[in-house]
This record gives C-alpha cells, sequence and structure tokens, in this order.
C-alpha cells in the first residue's frame, strides 16, 4: 500500500521545528573541483552536522514531534550509523531512550558515537538487513517506537531542508547528486526541487555492489541485490517503500558508479575540500565525474551526505 508522502509545506514545518536545534550547513565551491569536473561545483557540506552526517535533520524532527506515551516508551532503530547517530542525537536532545541496532561489523566511529549519546547498541547480523530485522522483532517483544530509516514521512521531510538551503542559498543550480542508501534524502531533495524549482535535475548514486534500490527503481518493482560496498551509507540490500515510490515519479537519473570510483573520489573530496568525508559522501563526485560530458556547463550541487570515516578507513584509503 502506497503511504502518504511529504509535501514542500511538510519539509518546510520540519525546518521551522529543527531550527531551534539545527544550524545550516554550508555550501562551500572549490576550484580544484570545478576544474576537475569541467563545471561549477559546490558542496553540500552534511558532514558539518552535530552527528556528521544529514540523517539528524530527520531524527529531530520525528522525536521532537513524539507523543507523550511514545516519549515513555522509547524509541529503536537499525542502521550501519549515521541514521542511528541520528536518531540517538534526537533522543538525548528530547530526554528519550533510544535502542539501535547495527550490524557486527558496523563503523566504530559511528557505534562510539550512539552510545556516547547514550543510546543502547546491539550488535547484531552481518548486514544492515540482519540487524534491521533484530531491531524489528525487539520492538515487538519490548514496545516502543520503531523508526525505520526510509519509509518515515517526518524523516524524508526532516533531510529535505538540505535542499532548502541548497536553493535558497544558490537559486541558479542546475544539478543536485545525492548518494542513495535506502533513499531517504534523495527523496527529500526530490519532493523540495520538484516543486520550488522543476527544471532542477535531481541525480541519484548508489554503488554497484550494493544495486537493490537503483534496480528497484529501474524496474519499477522492489528488488533485493547484493550487499557488498565497503560505503556503509550506501549499504542496503533491500529496497524502501516510501523513498522508492518519491523517486520513481521524481528522480531524474539514477547512477552506479565502482567501488574504486568511489575510492578515488572520496580521497579527492578529502584532499580538496580539506574535510573529513565518507565513502557515501563522495559518491555523489563518482557519478558528476561518470556524467562529466552531461553536466557540462551545469552548475552542479554535490552532497557530502557525512563525514564519519574511521581511522582504519582512513589508513586503507590512503595506503
Amino acid at each position: 500500500m502506497n503511504q502518504p508522502e511529504p509535501t514542500l509545506g511538510d519539509v518546510l514545518d520540519a525546518r521551522r521545528q529543527i531550527a531551534p536545534y539545527l544550524r545550516p550547513t554550508p555550501l562551500y565551491s572549490y576550484p580544484a573541483l570545478d576544474e576537475v569536473l569541467g563545471t561549477t561545483a559546490l558542496v553540500k557540506h552534511e558532514n558539518h552536522q552535530p552527528v556528521g552526517a544529514f540523517k539528524v535533520r530527520g531524527g529531530v524532527n520525528l522525536v521532537s514531534r513524539l507523543a507523550p506515551a511514545e516519549r515513555e516508551a522509547g524509541v529503536l532503530a537499525a542502521s550501519t550509523g549515521n541514521h542511528g547517530q541520528s536518531i540517538a542525537y534526537a533522543a538525548r536532545l528530547f530526554g528519550v531512550s533510544a535502542t539501535i541496532c547495527a550490524p557486527q561489523g558496523a563503523n566504530p566511529v559511528k557505534v562510539g558515537s550512539m552510545r556516547g549519546l547514550g543510546a543502547e547498541v546491539i550488535l547484531h547480523g552481518r548486514d544492515f538487513d540482519e540487524a534491521r530485522e533484530r531491531c524489528e522483532a525487539l520492538a515487538r517483544e519490548r514496545g516502543g517506537r520503531y523508526i525505520h530509516s526510509g519509509d518515515e514521512p517526518l524523516l524524508i521531510a526532516g533531510v529535505g531542508t538540505e535542499m532548502l538551503e541548497i536553493l535558497e542559498e544558490e537559486p541558479r543550480v542546475d544539478v543536485v547528486v545525492v548518494p542513495i542508501g535506502g533513499g531517504s534524502g534523495a527523496a527529500g531533495c526530490c519532493v523540495v526541487a520538484k516543486t520550488m524549482s522543476p527544471s532542477v535535475r535531481v541525480v541519484g548514486v548508489q554503488s554497484e555492489a550494493a544495486p537493490a534500490a537503483y534496480r528497484s527503481w529501474k524496474e519499477g518493482r522492489p528488488v533485493e541485490d547484493v550487499m557488498e560496498t565497503y560505503a556503509e551509507g550506501l549499504a542496503t540490500r533491500v529496497p524502501f517503500s516510501l523513498p522508492q515510490q518519491i523517486l520513481r515519479r521524481l528522480l531524474d537519473n539514477f547512477v552506479l558508479v565502482s567501488e574504486d570510483e568511489i575510492r578515488a573520489a572520496q580521497r579527492q573530496m578529502i584532499e580538496t575540500t580539506r574535510n573529513m568525508i565518507e565513502a557515501a559522501g563522495a559518491a555523489p563526485l563518482a557519478a558528476a565525474l561518470r556524467l562529466r560530458d552531461e553536466l557540462d556547463g551545469r552548475r552542479v550541487a554535490l552532497v557530502a551526505s557525512g563525514g564519519n570515516v574511521s581511522p582504519q578507513q582512513l589508513i586503507e584509503l590512503f595506503a
């Protein structure tokens, strides 16, 4: 059954809701990126969020609206890290207990952050979907509000506020490239862009080593696939229904890139922007390089969705 889709009005309401807690993030240009892409490039620095990733916008929007009984019962979520950090951050902000299920091999930086924010973290399974299944079972056993990482209109409305900021700061933007794991970020961008400025093209990017969202979008039906990417922000093997519902209507293009392309883009983003950019946050540059000829002469915004990189990941990246 189709779920209600958030509207631009919901995104504007979300901005009012999160404004006391989260500042707008910067949109910076870098001449070296312009040179490599052959066009004007702008980086939306969601790695500057307090948990180092864009998802906190949705977490604050949703948790701040919980009913008293839901706050009392607590919240549960499954995550490879950034959604979990988002819910843990918002739960701490509003005095709600949080339980996060993450895969056993989850990024230790993100796991440490979630625990530092006061969440109970349960490591279970080999990937996100096995952790998600465990979390859904716990929610049935314990009660509490289960917060899916994509199928939540309030999350999508919250993360859509990043697109509001892009268009308000640079209304001449032609293309926005956004990474897709579950697709909430891309869905939020689409809702805003296609209402405020329909000529703006929204392009999604996923790793070819975890192409479930891409294949589901391409084939118009849910498709489960492998999950072998090192980029945990892109690491889903089952599509999310509400983001897919929105993306099938509004996403202009969807690109698959290789693991090597993501690694090269991640190195380039870190070196060029002097920012810590995680693999998923670098995937938009990998896609833009793949689409270089098509983007010629256009003003392109790259969503750096997060910056949570572990020391071991950095060592391996620059080895």
